[in-house]
């Protein structure tokens, strides 16, 4: 059918087209290896990079961890605290002049009387006052 174009059968039919190929003939150029040197020198520095990433994260880590040392610390702080009001109520509390005579008036105690106190006046006044009885010398009576 391709011979039918444009209205004419006369036309000749092209053969396919005459592909021409030219080899090339590409050298290719192998790159070196990296000298052992060098090799190493990148080795080093990956290694130096490892080191230190593992130092800041080791650090970041013992941070952390004292942090929450910190806020447990704090909460047991805290904690402490309420029960020392709570105990300093309770003291209050305990120790109030009310209370501590209804107590004396339940163990059957009551104010002193003038009977109950005793004085007693010293003896010997003249002996200095850091002198103890087994200082002193007695006096000899016959």
């Amino acid at each position: 059918m391709p011979a039918y174009i444009h209205g004419n059968l006369a036309v000749e039919q092209k053969s396919g087209q005459k592909v021409s190929i030219k080899e090339t003939k590409k050298i290719v150029y192998r790159s070196k290896s990296l000298p052992v040197q060098e090799k190493l020198l990148y080795l080093f520095t990956v290694l130096v990079c490892v080191a230190v990433a593992s130092l800041i994260i080791w650090r970041y880590a013992q941070i952390y961890e004292m942090n929450t040392r910190i806020m447990k610390l704090e909460t047991d702080i805290q904690m402490l605290q309420a029960e020392n009001s709570v105990l300093k109520r309770s003291v209050d509390k305990l120790s109030s002049p009310d209370r501590l005579r209804e107590e004396a008036k339940k163990w059957g105690m009551g104010p002193t009387d003038e009977k109950q106190i005793s004085k007693v006046a010293r003896q010997n006044t003249e002996s200095p006052p850091n002198a103890t009885a087994a200082n002193q010398k007695k006096p000899d009576t016959p």
